[in-house]
């Protein structure tokens, strides 16, 4: 998968708004590049609402195990839930395991920094992941849906 097919994806999604920062529109020059999923059908960044889904580019400070300052590397990060992340690490988030190279591509792994939030991550998807990724993108998408509709409801009454 390429980023441009993961965005894409993604971004068809019904109410899906796709955040990508560059220069010039405020964001911190760090994230410029990356892309960032959340769902909300009215087009704004919600406020104190976390991305369900994340493309990075570049290793961030603290989070250089990923190695993603290799050629043409990037890392998919996934909220896809506790029951997915139990599916897929074969461990609770808040039990760490250190039994994954953070580094490895087409592999899904525990986040190697928000693994303990339930966070999936997969370097550089390819044939043996690209549809789970697709997979998990959407449990993550689907929970993010149904947060904010829990939220609007709670509003409402």
């Amino acid at each position: 998968m390429t980023i441009d097919e993961i965005i894409g994806f993604v971004s068809a999604l019904d109410g899906v708004h796709t955040l990508r920062p560059g220069p010039g529109d405020g964001s911190p020059e760090i994230s410029w590049g990356d892309t960032f999923f959340y769902y909300s059908p009215d087009g704004v960044v919600p406020k104190a609402t976390q991305p369900f889904a994340t493309i990075v580019t570049k290793n961030y400070p603290g989070d250089e195990e990923s190695r993603l300052d290799r050629p043409d590397a990037f890392r998919v990060n996934i909220a896809a839930g506790k029951e997915a992340f139990i599916r897929w690490t074969g461990h609770s988030p808040r039990e760490p395991s250190a039994d994954h190279d953070p580094s490895a591509t087409d592999t899904v792994i525990a986040h190697p920094v928000y693994g303990s939030a339930g966070w999936l991550a997969v370097v550089n998807p390819a044939q043996r992941t690209d549809e789970p990724t697709r997979e998990l993108l959407r449990t993550a998408y689907d929970l993010a849906r149904s947060r904010y509709e829990r939220r609007a409801a709670a509003t409402r009454d």
